[in-house]
């Protein structure tokens, strides 16, 4: 199975949001929440320290869009155009038709519904634009919150991954979700 290229990835949209390519002009939107020590609290990534940190950023994803290596869009809130988050698809396994969702929100959207509102339209994007069978999610126990908009989007708990990941300087468990073409397609 060979990945779709799009020369610009597509814009999506759902009801309250449109996911599209980053843009070095929404560096002081994404260092807003980038900054924010609870956002970065479960993530992979270091908390940016100064705009230059979300320029860098943008610079890196720019240059994977122009390769067409980065399935990473920005969310957009239709109301105000502010982005204010990211959600993509990332460790993508051509061989077995499979990959894995991530996605990051600006605190004060948090409890609203846009995260499950923009995994269900990236989910959407990856079974009806590409082959994959299988989205994987996961989550660090105590990030409740990541798990319920994981649960709202239709993936199901297949188990924890026992000391799975190093993050920040030490192991962590990770909660693993997943939705199959067939558990969409029965959506």
């Amino acid at each position: 199975m060979t990945l779709p290229v799009y020369p610009d990835l597509p814009t999506l949209e759902s009801d309250r949001l449109i996911l599209r390519k980053m843009r070095l002009e929404d560096a002081p939107d994404l260092f807003e929440y980038a900054s924010d020590p609870e956002v970065a609290k479960y993530t992979t990534w270091h908390l940016h320290q100064s705009l230059e940190d979300s320029h860098i950023f943008l610079n890196s994803i720019g240059e994977k869009y122009q390769t067409h290596e980065n399935w990473d869009w920005g969310i957009i809130h239709k109301s105000n155009c502010k982005l204010i988050g990211t959600c993509g698809l990332v460790n993508w396994v051509q061989a077995h038709q499979h990959a894995e969702i991530g996605y990051a929100l600006s605190r004060p959207y948090w409890g609203q519904g846009y995260m499950p509102e923009a995994v269900k339209a990236v989910v959407a994007f990856g079974f009806h634009e590409t082959e994959l069978n299988r989205i994987e999610g996961r989550c660090k126990l105590p990030n409740q919150s990541s798990a319920r908009v994981m649960e709202k989007a239709g993936m199901k708990f297949e188990g924890i991954l026992r000391q799975q990941m190093w993050i920040k300087g030490s192991f962590h468990d990770m909660k693993l979700y997943a939705i199959l073409r067939e558990d969409w397609e029965n959506l």
